[in-house]
């Protein structure tokens, strides 16, 4: 008997030896041709057989596919050659008309009118003339669609154009004319871009003209005028070619008059930002960001207006339309996420955030010097709840230990912020001063400056160098001191800077370091008997004036609350991390583990000897007459006694063994990582800037407002979230903003417009003056600061 042969599968799902005529659909379908046939396999099972061409079995093979979901378009239409649009065409089609719809009669389709020779030529006349494809529709009577397709069989071309120079003269009101040779001279042509010829990536060099306005061509500041070569504020399609080709750095603001604009009003903070000299600032360090529409200086001024709005994340933009967000910033649209995003990319990889800070910084000692005679110095902590192994802080607020980054913030005497450092692995104050220190004399020079910190700063030795260097301390004492009695106290009364204090004080002085260094203590007694002892190195001040500025720390404790909830001072920018120094050493978590037994053994060793002490206080001595008697009686308590002593021993050696401290990367699993800082400590100079504008403006009302300590900053925010009608001229930019919620608040905006309107300011990138207005009333629409258009 022979064997019986093995028999091979009929249809093999794969194919031992494939050919190149077998393609897999998906996972579970494939698609076979040979000789003109194809086969559509699923698991190995024949669902389709047709011939090459056969497009009605074709398509009911392609929609077969898909009903009974052996695989998706996209791969049917990967398979069969086609698009998805196809796939789905032809589903349409078997739903409509079954079958038969699938399939189409060879030759010109039935019902449709052939298009003439004369119209052929007329829509390629027309095409030659420059017209659109829907303009031609229209003219001819056709759809969109036919022309398109019949140009595509003329074989129509768009002919090669030669790029010209660009004349600008009276383009538009917003900014100055141009006449630009330099500028086309440096343009590519079309027929250099075709040939591959290389782009220069640098902006045109402009030139005033002759004609242009004065007031627009007069460069009042250094700042250069960006090029445009648009004149329809709505439409920027040119100005975005030219950032496409390399060409354009910045687009040019171009504004467009608009009544009841949304948001308009936080044009208002405008020229406080000019004032503050942030676009000197990142055009001076940054130079610029590359060829694009939206350049640096509009990354700067966007950032800094959706803070001011209260728009606190690039995310939150979804939540708004981009078209009314340009507007504000005179273009078609705001940028969006992903670009803004980007763009702070961009500049974090510079890796100049620290230059940039120190720069606003120096701006902000120059014009507000006298601010600065008090300097308060506090650390806040921003919480981290993310998946990475980072260091731990205390945060005060919550009470516990939690993974953060600590930053280290200095703020002038008004509660006005002047730079902020990020402390490395969360440093603590003692560690911290110093490098602050050493910021603080780079920028004020040899001034006498006073520093003003919390307890977290308490070092005497600290002290002794800080005095060492010029610098005078400000500080609340920390440790255990002597009470004084309530006979050294004595009340006192001031007034400063119109505030009535009254302070219950007692005045020493006191000697540290065993007598080598010497302070003053002015202590505050309270209504109920608390002692508050103050340190200082100030002997020039009034005690009065002493407990006033210590206790002025209320104003950045505010100012953090305040940048959290309003600007979102918390929030990450990023998830980025970067290397650590895995050789830095921190607590160990073994030698934490074994004290904590320590701790458990020597209070349960604590217990068993207050009760083995009460017993031998209560025994009676009639019954037990010597103590050798109650050691006997008890002689269980003291053999747990001495085993609670005899374990108490052993950790205790065996934590001596233990080192205290070891590097982080004996504990940490992994790479030693830290939040990225470049990007958020960015964020946080605008955000920064934001509020010191915010409270530039709250200066210019405190005179006209009476309530302005109390909703002082809330009604500048409503001011800056109204809407405004614009109107453009040649030579300003006229703000009006709609009346708010009450006449007072309204006369109180109208008089800061007056303020604002002394400055003069130009709106960034234009040399349009902006001149602010409100209207006093929805009834009667008076308009306040009539004179403005007669100012001049």
């Amino acid at each position: 008997m022979f064997p019986p042969p093995e028999q091979a599968d009929l249809f093999p799902f794969q194919d031992p030896s494939p050919s190149t005529g077998t393609v897999a659909i998906s996972a579970r379908s494939t698609l076979r041709t040979k000789a003109g046939e194809r086969v559509v396999l699923v698991l190995g099972i024949p669902i389709a057989h047709f011939a090459v061409g056969d497009r009605m079995a074709e398509g009911y093979a392609m929609v077969t596919l898909a009903d009974e979901g052996w695989a998706d378009q996209i791969e049917i239409a990967h398979a069969f050659g086609c698009s998805t649009r196809t796939v789905r065409r032809m589903q349409r089609r078997f739903d409509k008309g079954g079958l038969c719809a699938l399939g189409r009669s060879p030759g010109f389709p039935k019902g449709l009118r052939r298009a003439s020779a004369a119209r052929s030529r007329r829509v390629h006349d027309l095409k030659a003339k420059g017209l659109s494809n829907r303009a031609i529709a229209q003219r001819v009577g056709i759809t969109e669609n036919a022309v398109r397709k019949l140009l595509l069989r003329l074989g129509w071309k768009p002919p090669e154009v030669r790029q010209a120079d660009l004349p600008l003269q009276g383009a538009h009101p917003n900014l100055s004319a141009f006449s630009t040779p330099s500028t086309a001279a440096s343009m590519p042509t079309t027929q250099e871009m075709a040939a591959g010829a290389p782009i220069q990536h640098a902006t045109p060099q402009l030139v005033a003209a002759p004609c242009a306005h004065p007031n627009l061509s007069a460069s009042s500041t250094d700042e250069p005028l960006p090029f445009t070569c648009d004149t329809d504020p709505a439409d920027r399609r040119m100005d975005r070619l030219f950032a496409f080709l390399g060409l354009l750095d910045d687009a040019a603001p171009l504004f467009r008059s608009g009544s009841r604009i949304p948001r308009a009003g936080v044009l208002l903070a405008v020229p406080s930002l000019v004032h503050s000299g942030v676009f000197h600032c990142t055009r001076d360090i940054y130079g610029s960001i590359g060829p694009a529409f939206y350049g640096l200086r509009t990354t700067v001024l966007a950032l800094l207006l959706l803070a001011l709005l209260r728009i606190k994340r690039p995310e939150a933009l979804k939540e708004h339309a981009p078209d009314d967000l340009g507007r504000l910033l005179g273009l078609d649209r705001a940028p969006e996420v992903k670009t803004l995003r980007r763009k702070l990319t961009r500049l974090a990889a510079l890796g100049c955030a620290t230059s940039f800070g120190r720069a606003l910084a120096e701006r902000r000692v120059a014009a507000h010097g006298a601010a600065l005679g008090f300097l308060y110095v506090d650390g806040h902590v921003r919480v981290y709840h993310g998946k990475r192994t980072i260091p731990k802080a205390h945060v005060a607020r919550m009470r516990i230990a939690l993974p953060a980054t600590s930053d280290y913030w200095v703020n002038d005497a008004v509660g006005e912020p002047l730079f902020v450092i990020t402390a490395e692995a969360n440093a603590g104050m003692v560690k911290m001063l110093q490098p602050v220190l050493d910021e603080v004399r780079q920028l004020v020079g040899t001034r006498p400056i006073t520093i003003v910190f919390d307890r977290g700063g308490w070092s005497p030795r600290l002290f002794q160098k800080i005095v060492a260097q010029g610098f005078d301390i400000l500080t609340y004492r920390k440790g255990r001191f002597r009470r004084l009695p309530k006979r050294c106290f004595h009340e006192r009364a001031a007034r400063i800077n119109g505030i009535d204090l009254r302070y219950v004080l007692a005045d020493q002085k006191i000697r540290l370091l065993g007598g080598r260094l010497r302070l003053r203590q002015v202590t505050r007694l309270s209504e109920n008997g608390h002692q508050t002892p103050i340190i200082t190195s100030r002997d020039d001040l009034e005690d009065f004036e002493v407990a006033f500025r210590m206790f002025e720390r209320w104003r950045q404790e505010n100012f953090f609350k305040y940048m959290r909830e309003e600007y979102a001072l918390d929030a990450l920018v990023d998830y980025q991390v970067q290397d650590a120094d895995p050789a830095r050493e921190v607590p160990n978590p073994r030698w934490n583990e074994i004290d904590s037994q320590v701790r458990e053994a020597r209070a349960q060793a604590g217990r068993l000897a207050l009760q083995y002490g009460f017993e031998a206080f209560t025994n009676m001595e009639s019954v037990r007459k010597t103590m050798r008697g109650f050691k006997i009686a008890n002689a269980s308590q003291g053999r747990q006694i001495q085993a609670a002593m005899q374990r108490l021993a052993d950790l205790e050696a065996r934590r001596t063994a233990v080192p205290r401290r070891v590097p982080v990367q004996d504990v940490v699993v992994g790479q030693v990582v830290k939040l990225a800082t470049e990007r958020k400590h960015l964020t946080n100079l605008l955000k920064m800037v934001a509020y010191q504008a915010e409270g530039d403006l709250l200066r210019l009302l405190t005179p006209h407002y009476k309530r302005v300590d109390d909703e002082g900053r809330t009604l500048i925010q409503s001011a800056l979230a109204s809407a405004a009608d614009l109107r453009v001229t040649d030579t300003e930019l006229r703000v009006t903003l709609a009346p708010l919620s009450s006449a007072h608040r309204t006369r109180a905006i109208a008089a800061l417009c007056d303020q604002l309107n002394l400055t003069a300011a130009c709106f960034p990138g234009t040399r349009l003056q902006l001149r602010f207005a409100i209207v006093e009333t929805a009834a009667e629409p008076v308009v306040r600061g009539r004179t403005l258009a007669h100012r001049k």
